[in-house]
């Protein structure tokens, strides 16, 4: 007898127990298939439960180059006899592959699984016909083993049909794209709806499934943010892999509303007020994960554009080498930050890992003779024996005002997420001159410009010059994928070496230059995972002078170098000399430095 699904994923780890008794709960009340009852509760992934499923049913999952183009499938629904609608209601699709060889699972080869028995005759034995097919036909469906579904088929195409399991959110998608096409159905003129048609649309089955879809796509993509905007006819789903925004999903406007509110309402917001930003955060189970879910909305032409930000729950955290930083970077970074008192500081844009190069920096100090407090907005880590308080602008609890409260419980080593305003500038500088070591993170576009910032912030130059311990500055470049990424051609290594800075000097080391090509794990990009590229600043007593007499950036670059300093973009050129990730890419995130930094083509 064929193992239950439930039983076989508790057997893989994927579900525990817990969640098994929770779904059988769920199903004996209202009925469905145990596995998508599972992946609503959010227990796990769709794309765990198909691969479980392709092996316990052996139907192949329906892989994205074997998609045909729409015409071929609305070309094709003629002639099984059933509207597009029918099959729509089925979850399913149907084409012909022209020119391919017969199905190679008939019908009569696949029994009902238990959990799928509906009380239906068992499937119909394929008929021997004389009469060849032009070419296969495949039928990909959520429930291939559906009876409903399993009799029209063997009655149309006895000959076999080949069945694929197909994610729910590409069979929805597929259909919207076949019934509306260039048409879709526009609900903005139809009138706001109220808070309470909301609630009841947020909690239809599709709408749960198309969110819970998007989040796990997420989680599986490794994206760090999800955007949902609303245009005029369809609204957009788009996801920020490693850095570089992509399109995942479109969907017409009709179903927008419900989307939104389900997204609202999971993150705690006031769904029935669409005329305001909005901020929500809660925890959430996803794809058996725990997920910290912060969502911001903003009213737009269209509807309310929404951006989500998944977290999430781990307590690893990783390694300064793991992060792309070098051995001599590390030294000199434990030696700005073990400094009895002054400032450091991280500059970079949002997204960019300061706040995660800030933790590991804690962890070194954290050795238990010093007290360490944080205040953050939001804390993203727990860090064991570091007291870290949130910001809660709502109730008056800024940065400002929790760095005086901090001042008061006796710290060694302060850390403030973000100097924002002069209030906690001034306070911060207050905190270095009497005593304190102080780690913060200024937004500006590289280590160096932080000095023009805080004395435009009202910090006096003499006051700046004195505090001022270290400067750091960071972005994150995409890494190449291990598993695609090919060694440069003759040429190609030749125009690498050409932009090499003057200032890196002689070439030392083997080049290990590659290029980009994309498979499978990454997603077709060429790139997997992002690695910092870094420029690390300490306070000489040259560059002290410099600060007091308020000289330019370029000129306190000049005399930065002489201790070492190299530039965000001269660290990515070694790492794409090195072969973790390509010049192309250094240059697209720091291409603004690379110009003032390239002056010959080095001998």
């Amino acid at each position: 007898m064929r193992q239950r699904i439930g039983e076989r994923l508790v057997e893989r780890g994927l579900i525990t127990e817990r969640d098994l008794a929770n779904g059988l709960g769920l199903q004996a009340d209202v009925g469905g298939l145990l596995g998508l009852i599972l992946v609503r509760l959010g227990a796990l992934s769709e794309t765990q439960l198909l691969e479980v499923l392709s092996e316990q049913l052996d139907i192949p999952i329906l892989q994205p180059e074997d998609m045909p183009p729409l015409e071929v499938i609305s070309g094709f629904v003629g002639e099984t006899g059933s509207p597009l609608g029918w099959w729509a209601n089925r979850q399913a699709v149907i084409w012909r592959v022209p020119d391919a060889a017969p199905g190679e699972a008939p019908l009569g080869d696949l029994e009902t699984p238990p959990e799928a028995d509906t009380g239906a005759p068992d499937p119909i034995e394929p008929e021997d016909d004389d009469t060849p097919l032009a070419g296969a036909v495949v039928c990909a469906a959520v429930h291939p083993l559906d009876p409903a579904l399993q009799q029209r088929l063997t009655q149309r195409f006895p000959e076999g049909v080949a069945l694929r399991l197909a994610p729910r959110a590409v069979v929805t998608a597929l259909h919207d794209d076949l019934e509306h096409g260039a048409r879709r159905e526009v609900a903005v003129g139809a009138g706001p709806m109220d808070a309470a048609r909301l609630r009841e649309l947020a909690q239809e089955t599709p709408v749960i499934d198309f969110v819970n879809g998007v989040f796990a796509e997420a989680l599986t993509r490794r994206a760090s943010d999800v955007h949902v905007e609303p245009f005029e006819d369809q609204f957009f789903v788009r996801m920020r892999v490693d850095g570089v925004l992509i399109t995942a999903r479109t969907a017409a406007r009709s179903q927008f509303d419900a989307v939104c509110s389900r997204i609202k309402l999971l993150s705690g917001m006031d769904i029935g007020e669409r005329r305001l930003p909005q901020d929500g955060r809660q925890s959430i189970r996803v794809s058996g994960v725990e997920v910290d879910l912060r969502v911001s909305s903003l009213p737009s032409t269209w509807g309310e554009s929404l951006v989500l930000r998944l977290l999430g729950k781990t307590n690893r955290l990783p390694t300064l080498t793991e992060l792309g930083v070098s051995d001599d970077q590390t030294r000199l970074f434990h030696q700005l930050v073990e400094k009895p008192n002054g400032v450091m500081l991280i500059t970079g844009p949002t997204g960019s890992g300061k706040t995660t190069t800030i933790y590991r920096l804690l962890t070194h100090l954290n050795d238990g003779d010093r007290k360490i407090i944080t205040v953050e907005d939001p804390v993203e880590l727990d860090l064991p024996g570091v007291v870290q308080v949130p910001v809660k602008a709502d109730i008056g609890l800024t940065f400002a005002a929790g760095l005086r409260s901090i001042l008061r419980q006796d710290p060694d080593v302060i850390m403030v997420g973000e100097i924002r305003d002069p209030e906690t500038a001034r306070i911060a500088v207050q905190s270095a001159l009497t005593g304190h070591l102080v780690i913060s993170t200024v937004h500006t576009n590289s280590a160096l410009a932080a000095v023009s910032r805080l004395l435009d912030l009202g910090i006096e130059d003499y006051l700046l010059a004195d505090v001022l311990r270290g400067l750091a500055g960071q972005r994150l470049v995409r890494r190449l994928c291990p598993h695609c990424a090919r060694p440069s051609e003759p040429h190609e290594v030749e125009a690498h070496e050409a932009a090499r800075p003057n200032i890196l000097g002689p070439r030392r080391g083997k080049a290990d230059w590659k290029e980009p090509v994309g498979c499978a794990r990454c997603a077709r990009t060429g790139f997997l995972g992002r690695v910092g590229i870094y420029e690390i600043a300490p306070i000489s007593p040259a560059f002290e002078t410099g600060v007091r007499q308020r000289h330019s950036e370029e000129s306190l670059v000049e005399t930065a170098r002489e201790s070492g300093f190299r530039t965000m973009f001269e660290d990515g050129y070694l790492k794409a000399r090195r072969g973790e990730t390509t010049l192309s890419e250094v240059y697209r995130v720091a291409g603004g430095q690379a110009v003032s930094d390239l002056d010959e083509v080095a001998a």
